[in-house]
């Protein structure tokens, strides 16, 4: 498992997440869509101690991820929702892209149809950082409008 934990915007409050995920086993890596390769953990950080860096980076912050529910499973754990931003469940960036309200859109898609831009190509997999880039990219697309509603939800009537 590889885990991309990336800082745009105010470093102190935001932070993009992807994990790619390998499977059990010693040959079952999902090269195809993981990206990683036997060779690639070798001297890999061990699993827990990785685990606990990584749930130290997440505390406090709004944490952005496409089907994000995906990563916080891999690492066992559960964030706040108030703190938790999935491009996969936003409207407004489906209405952007052209989509439909509620489709769960790919973020591979979203990122083409929002910036007109490729990613996830290629024989070599996915990459964990490309991947937490384009979802903040893409949260920053609506992030003024998205934060307002979420706001105004969050008010008493």
């Amino acid at each position: 498992m590889t885990f991309t934990v990336t800082n745009e915007g105010n470093p102190t409050k935001y932070l993009a997440i992807d994990c790619e995920m390998v499977g059990a086993g010693a040959k079952d890596y999902r090269t195809r869509w993981s990206g990683i390769r036997p060779r690639d953990l070798f001297n890999a950080t061990p699993y827990p101690e990785a685990r606990k860096e990584i749930l130290r980076l997440l505390m406090g912050k709004v944490v952005v991820g496409h089907a994000i529910h995906n990563d916080f499973k891999a690492l066992g754990y559960t964030h706040p929702s108030a703190l938790t931003r999935d491009t996969s469940r936003i409207p407004l960036l489906n209405q952007k892209a052209g989509f439909a309200e509620k489709e769960c859109a790919s973020l591979k898609r979203l990122t083409k149809a929002i910036f007109n831009r490729e990613i996830q190509t290629g024989r070599k997999g996915h990459s964990s950082v490309e991947d937490a880039k384009a979802t903040m990219e893409l949260y920053k697309v609506v992030e003024e409008e998205w934060e307002m509603i979420l706001v105004s939800k969050t008010r008493p009537t």
